[in-house]
């Protein structure tokens, strides 16, 4: 397949599959509902372990991630999971 004819599945806002001739910029895990960046050495470990892959999704973006229920994650993202953290306990909705 040439790379004019590659496609990526990805998950929209929805949760729903789709292709893309744009790969996703964010990685996630379907079961635990988080997102971080493709580089997460927390992910990567889990890869390697081989457990991982099989729930991996991703996103084209940041907002696409957190529209379909994902949360950052606490390795790769501190920032922004501490700050979903907060916003969480004092009952508010987070946005990136």
């Amino acid at each position: 397949m040439s790379d004019a004819t590659k496609t990526y599945a990805l998950l929209g806002a929805d949760g729903r599959p789709y292709r893309s001739a744009v790969k996703g910029l964010w990685g996630g895990h379907r079961d635990s509902k988080i997102y971080g960046r493709l580089d997460c050495p927390a992910a990567l470990r889990a890869v390697a372990r081989g457990g991982y892959v099989k729930h991996r999704v991703f996103f084209a973006d940041e907002a696409t991630a957190v529209a379909a229920g994902f949360r950052p994650c606490g390795a790769c993202c501190r920032d922004r999971h501490q700050t979903w953290k907060t916003t969480r306990e004092n009952g508010e909705r987070w946005k990136p």
